[in-house]
């Protein structure tokens, strides 16, 4: 008699397939190519496959780097600016599994709203991420950003935040919280905005933006905790949460069993692992 064989504590590989998992925070090397190119990038996502077939992930969303002043390295980003292959190199040879969304730099205005309208309207990314750190930072809520949230707005982009309440106060002054993009969502009510990682501390990061109908949370980035996804779908519905596995610094258990040990409906669970994602990027018949 054959067997079927799945990792143990994980589902079935057909009941993993049934919810149609698409990961919307993939972070292989943080989407820092490397001096070399795309030889580190290269190297995390073949490093994170097995555990993405494990899954049996769709779809990955991941934040590359694209010349925008965005990391410190002055050499690479102006090989960003004049080989946009080194960009595109890894969508083209994952094309059925990566989706993007470029990396901005919210201290220069103007070179992110060219980037914005090269890789989001004349190409393939999906929308718009703002690092919590790095010379790309800056708080979400700055008005400094209103062209950039404007220009995404127009293209019908998704802007991903990186959120965190740290116990203690901020550690860097650019780092935004939820509070802060509760208040930049007041001022788009009609662009779609995500808290990556619930804000670290997700009993006050889904309080803060649980008005703002226009905000999802993300759960990627912090430990598994008894009660998080419970709470969440309470407070804000299971349609504003999506999944992240912050593959591969976070592990494939850890991050899947936020949502599937949670004591909510199978429905609930097959739209937090995926139909919310593919419905916010408007891809909800792929």
């Amino acid at each position: 008699m054959t067997m079927n064989r799945w990792t143990p504590g994980l589902p079935s590989p057909e009941t993993l397939k049934r919810y149609r998992i698409w990961d919307s925070y993939f972070t292989p090397a943080h989407g820092h190519p490397g001096a070399d190119g795309t030889k580190s990038l290269f190297a995390d996502i073949v490093r994170s496959l097995p555990a993405i077939q494990t899954g049996h992930f769709e779809r990955a969303c991941y934040f590359p780097h694209v010349g925008t002043g965005t990391t410190s390295d002055h050499n690479l980003e102006a090989l960003l600016q004049t080989q946009p292959d080194i960009v595109l190199s890894p969508m083209r040879r994952w094309s059925g599994l990566l989706l993007g969304m470029i990396q901005v730099n919210s201290n220069d205005v103007q070179a992110s709203l060219q980037a914005i309208d090269q890789w989001i309207a004349d190409g393939p990314m999906v929308g718009v991420y703002l690092p919590g750190g790095g010379p790309g930072a800056r708080r979400c809520d700055d008005p400094a950003l209103g062209p950039m949230i404007d220009r995404v707005a127009q293209l019908g982009g998704v802007l991903m935040v990186h959120t965190w309440f740290k116990t203690g106060g901020k550690r860097n002054p650019s780092e935004s919280t939820p509070s802060e993009l509760a208040v930049l969502a007041s001022r788009y009510p009609e662009q779609k905005m995500v808290c990556a990682h619930a804000g670290g501390e997700w009993q006050q990061g889904v309080r803060a933006i649980r008005q703002h109908t226009n905000v999802l949370i993300e759960t990627s980035g912090f430990d598994a905790t008894a009660g998080f996804i419970e709470m969440a779908v309470r407070e804000i519905t299971a349609k504003r949460i999506i999944f992240g596995s912050h593959l591969p610094s976070r592990s494939l258990g850890t991050e899947l069993a936020k949502v599937l040990g949670a004591d909510i409906l199978e429905e609930e669970k097959r739209l937090i692992l995926g139909q919310n994602f593919r419905d916010l990027l408007q891809l909800g018949s792929e």
